[in-house]
């Protein structure tokens, strides 16, 4: 199957070449030290609840792969990690496992591994009107996940020979699966992020939670960008190339869609527990990430949680540095944007009394 080929040549792409854009904004927020904390270190508390279930730590598995035979061991080892460092964990997209039922066994052996953490399923929204209410039924049923994401990759699809590019209707499908199903819906973007604009008409579809998906991240477009070069296909790659830095910044989404209430999840170029903390300092609830753990991934659980708890202890630190003994504490923190995000951020309007804009 084509859907299934794609999903192997994604990973492997992500994981040996450089694909990432440029420009997530993380550089230009500044979270302002605290000299006097006046905290015990060692008594930080990470945990955070999210969609009703009790996380160890704010920093989740974002949507990575599935769908292929060969990504069953690297979702295992992701979920594995998940389960025993009690993380939220997303899936790729279940879309192979919908058009071919040999597929599955990719995805459910996350929830085979990770029986009590969160889990949440994953589709685009060019499939919706495919596949429904019974499809979107049928991927939550597959994995027993705990809320679905449905995904805006448009930027993807646009730049694909085989993208699906009709996304007319996706907002009515969106409201008609918020009302008709009984787990969450997340709705994320893939690496072009959400603006203020598209997160009030998703918010009044009934989503439960935004992931921003912003730029700075996995390129979406500069993955194609080889997958073009491997098939001599000259007008994706060039399309590639152009689109590889389209989007809006992570930290200009996360500020522009932090004033709904709703949680919001900080994803595009999070690749330190210093990123997490801005993300959550800037209205973020929780942040995910994916790039980072591709390569431990495919090493194994035991790399996935080493990495992931390097990140958990650059968060702690930062939490202490600012004197915050919870996660909900990072909320108040001074927050200072300087540079090119500073400029996006006041042409765009935003100026929240939290941020100092200097």
């Amino acid at each position: 199957m084509k859907t299934q080929r794609r999903k192997m040549e994604h990973l492997i792409l992500c994981a040996e070449e450089e694909v990432e854009s440029k420009g997530s904004g993380f550089d230009d927020v500044l979270l302002i030290h605290n000299a006097l904390p006046e905290i015990d270190k060692e008594k930080i508390d990470l945990s955070v609840e999210f969609l009703g279930k009790k996380l160890s730590s704010p920093l989740m598995i974002a949507s990575m792969t599935g769908g292929h035979p060969d990504t069953k061991k690297v979702n295992e080892a992701l979920a594995s990690a998940a389960e025993e460092l009690k993380i939220g964990m997303g899936v790729g997209s279940q879309r192979a496992a919908l058009e071919d039922k040999s597929a599955e066994d990719s995805f459910r052996v996350v929830r085979d591994v990770a029986p009590s953490t969160f889990i949440y399923g994953n589709i685009g929204a060019a499939q919706l009107r495919e596949y429904g209410i019974e499809g979107i039924e049928r991927i939550v049923e597959m994995i027993d996940a705990d809320a679905i994401a449905i995904h805006l990759n448009f930027l993807q699809e646009a730049i694909q020979p085989e993208g699906d590019t009709n996304a007319s209707g996706c907002l009515a499908e969106i409201r008609k699966i918020c009302s008709s199903i009984k787990v969450p819906v997340i709705v994320k973007e893939t690496g072009a992020g959400i603006s203020h604009a598209v997160a009030h008409r998703l918010c009044e579809a009934g989503v439960s939670a935004i992931d921003v998906g912003g730029l700075g991240g996995t390129s979406w477009g500069g993955v194609e960008v080889y997958r073009a070069k491997a098939e001599g296909n000259k007008l994706s790659e060039h399309l590639g190339k152009l689109f590889w830095n389209w989007g809006i910044p992570t930290v200009v989404s996360i500020v522009e869609c932090a004033s709904f209430p709703i949680p919001i999840i900080a994803t595009g170029g999070i690749r330190t527990g210093i990123d997490v903390a801005k993300s959550i300092a800037l209205g973020a609830d929780v942040s995910s990430t994916a790039l980072p753990l591709v390569k431990p991934a495919i090493e194994g659980k035991e790399e996935v949680i080493r990495k992931i708890k390097t990140m958990n202890e650059e968060l702690r630190i930062a939490m202490f540095l600012c004197g915050c003994e919870s996660v909900k504490d990072l909320s108040s923190v001074q927050v200072v944007i300087t540079g090119r995000t500073r400029e996006i951020l006041e042409q765009r309007g935003f100026r929240p009394q939290s941020l100092s804009l200097r």
